[in-house]
């Protein structure tokens, strides 16, 4: 990049940005702050979900819970992978943070992170059982889609390739765990004590968004790093996320 240009200009001038090397700090420090969120994320939401595999009710649902475990492991490493271009040491970063630590169930830190690392605050809840881990993961699910439609768009051009790879894999997550919830719901049974996890679940995931406002989100958006507001993407994953659960027999918390 152009050093007497802004990264603005050199964007809006059909500037791309493919490398560390033409990457201002600015920039830079914001760009590793998403990747490091969505890393530890994925790696927080893999180490939950792997308590919960054998506990899935038969074979089938344990080996779509072992792949969802892979997976988001597997996407952690691909966007890990770019970090280690900005000089993250790769290879300590798995045993850096206690990715399976969550705080009781009955915490409430909104959207705030706790002290372990960058994943989103949904990430320190834990998981009861296999009916809330499903109802959970379909939830989860669809702001992930959500979320990876904008991630997709970022400027840093080697990124927003990986995020559009990741995508179609993350939404396939969310419809496994739609079909998964949708067999448990066969036995009237379950009912109660799924929309007991759609209650406890939903306020949790509309934390993960944000703040409605947000002093960086001009900046952001000038840099490429954002196109929508988090009052626009919840707004997005409250209208899907609804008519899922609707289908489902099941109320928005």
């Amino acid at each position: 990049m152009a050093e007497e240009m802004t990264i603005e200009a050199y964007l809006a001038a059909g500037g791309v940005l493919t490398s560390p090397i033409n990457v201002p700090p600015r920039y830079r420090a914001e760009l590793m702050k998403l990747m490091t969120m969505f890393v530890d994320s994925e790696l927080a939401g893999a180490a939950g979900f792997a308590d919960i595999i054998n506990q899935g009710p038969g074979i089938k649902e344990r080996i779509a819970a072992a792949k969802i475990v892979l997976e988001k492991t597997d996407n952690a490493y691909r966007v890990l992978r770019i970090m280690g271009e900005f000089g993250v040491n790769t290879d300590k970063y798995a045993n850096h943070h206690p990715w399976t630590a969550r705080l009781a169930r009955d915490a409430d830190i909104g959207a705030t992170r706790t002290e372990h690392d960058m994943r989103l605050a949904v990430f320190n809840y834990p998981l009861s059982g296999w009916a809330d881990a499903v109802t959970m993961n379909l939830i989860m699910g669809r702001a992930v889609a959500v979320q990876m439609s904008e991630l997709s768009m970022v400027s840093y051009q080697p990124l927003a390739e990986q995020f559009r790879a990741i995508a179609p894999i993350e939404a396939r997550h969310a419809e496994l765990a739609e079909e998964g919830l949708a067999k448990l719901l066969e036995d009237d049974a379950n009912r109660a004590g799924i929309q007991a996890s759609v209650d406890y679940w939903w306020p949790r995931v509309a934390a993960s968004f944000g703040s409605a406002t947000s002093r960086k989100a001009d900046a952001l958006k000038a840099s490429g790093l954002r196109r929508l507001t988090n009052a626009e993407l919840k707004a997005r994953w409250q209208s899907e996320a609804k008519a899922v659960l609707e289908r489902l027999g099941l109320k928005a918390g």
